[in-house]
């Protein structure tokens, strides 16, 4: 149950708390009064509704998630949680990728996220042997559907030792651009790299696509993928917005290596996401061991450098996370603790809402008067209230109303889950 109910009409919410840097101050957190009318941010005005502190904040932005994969846990669990595993699992499941399965998976991660109060999803989908010619078709249907609700875009995936012009990879790249979607590809050490990123980057400006990359998902520090992505952006000239997603292996390497790359990162203008969540379960798992790196990339040192640094959901119960709802509260709370968010600057919540809006393309949301009334209001008063608990009983609020937050029930999924 929501902690508080709202009046219909025009109102004011007095007494809540903002970060001041979604007001476009310096700062932590301050107190404000909002006013809401005919579904836009407005002066206050109507009847007042004392918040006591109450916390308030635009919607959330997950720039980086896998609908197509999401919720075949109970049919494909990862067998020893590497992801190795979690690669050959998937793979094997990709027999049950039949628009109808896809398209009730995907659905239901789309309305979890949606009752948990994201307002825009990036999901990556699986694009090798023929599975984007069903799983695209899926997406633009839901995309369409979920229209003034949540904004989906979607990317393709498929790796680096797949492109290829004259092959599936130059079919990839029309679907994709049909679609209005991203360019995407998962960058590994192969000898071939840089051919094939010139050849992506090549097609890509021609079709006039933006692009996002997996980069360097590994504690492997000889893993230098990322570095040569911005060379090959500033190399190229490339002008569309790039994203570089996990970027791990930068957090093993030395420190001087490691700076300089995140130099060149500054200079090309790449946009990394931290996937801090599924990074902290798969990497430096090893049997009868416990883990010593967290798998996060090094968020603050390239927020030092003026880098649009931003977190995201990845993967939901399934081989590759095996936990999860797109909930970016979580996520939120997660990375706080994971990343040593708390101490820092007093601006991260911009990672979760603004920052993967920009790099995505997408406005940016705003608490400015006359922007929509697209809302979360939390209980919590502070920031240590705000992660001490999950904060179930928020408020989501659309066009300044309050929305079911039923969740979707798992049993929805389970006749799908009996499939070979």
């Amino acid at each position: 149950m929501d902690f508080k109910t709202l009046p219909e009409g025009d109102f004011t919410l007095r007494n809540v708390t903002v970060p001041a840097c979604l007001l476009g101050q310096e700062g932590g957190l301050i107190r404000k009064d909002i006013g809401i009318a005919g579904g836009r941010i407005a002066a206050p005005a109507g009847q007042d509704v004392e918040m006591g502190g109450a916390m308030l904040l635009p919607l959330f932005t997950d720039m980086h998630t896998h609908l197509d994969k999401g919720h075949i846990w109970p049919r494909a669990s990862n067998p020893d949680g590497t992801f190795d595993g979690a690669l050959r699992t998937v793979r094997a499941d990709h027999a049950n990728w039949e628009p109808e399965d896809v398209r009730a998976r995907m659905s239901f991660a789309i309305r979890s996220a949606y009752a948990h109060g994201t307002a825009r999803i990036r999901t990556h989908v699986d694009s090798v042997d023929g599975q984007y010619l069903r799983t695209f078709p899926v997406f633009q249907e839901l995309r369409e559907e979920w229209a003034g609700r949540v904004d989906l875009q979607a990317s393709s995936l498929i790796s680096c030792d797949r492109i290829d012009p004259n092959g599936e990879f130059g079919d990839v790249v029309r679907v994709v651009t049909e679609a209005g979607a991203t360019l995407g590809m998962v960058t590994y050490p192969i000898p071939e790299l840089k051919q094939a990123l010139l050849t992506f980057f090549e097609m890509a400006g021609k079709a006039g696509l933006n692009v996002d990359f997996h980069t360097d998902e590994t504690m492997d520090p000889t893993s230098e993928t990322l570095r040569m992505i911005a060379e090959t952006v500033l190399e190229t000239g490339f002008e569309g917005s790039v994203v570089v997603g996990h970027c791990c292996s930068v957090s093993t390497q030395s420190v001087d290596r490691a700076m300089d790359t995140l130099d060149l990162v500054a200079k090309a203008g790449l946009n990394p996401v931290s996937l801090p969540m599924c990074n902290l379960f798969l990497q430096d798992r090893h049997a009868g061991r416990t883990p010593r790196n967290r798998g996060v990339t090094l968020v603050h040192e390239m927020k030092a450098r003026g880098i649009n640094v931003s977190f995201a959901s990845d993967n939901t119960r399934d081989p590759f996370y095996a936990y999860g709802d797109l909930d970016m509260v979580e996520v939120l709370r997660e990375a706080t603790r994971i990343a040593h968010l708390d101490h820092s600057d007093p601006d991260w919540i911009r990672s979760f809402i603004t920052n993967p809006a920009t790099a995505c393309g997408w406005e940016a949301p705003s608490l400015a008067t006359g922007a929509p009334a697209d809302l979360l209001l939390f209980r919590a008063r502070e920031w240590t209230e705000f992660f001490a608990r999950p904060q179930a009983d928020r408020i989501v609020l659309r066009q300044g109303r309050a929305i079911d937050r039923t969740l979707p029930d798992y049993a929805e999924l389970d006749h799908l889950m009996r499939l070979s």
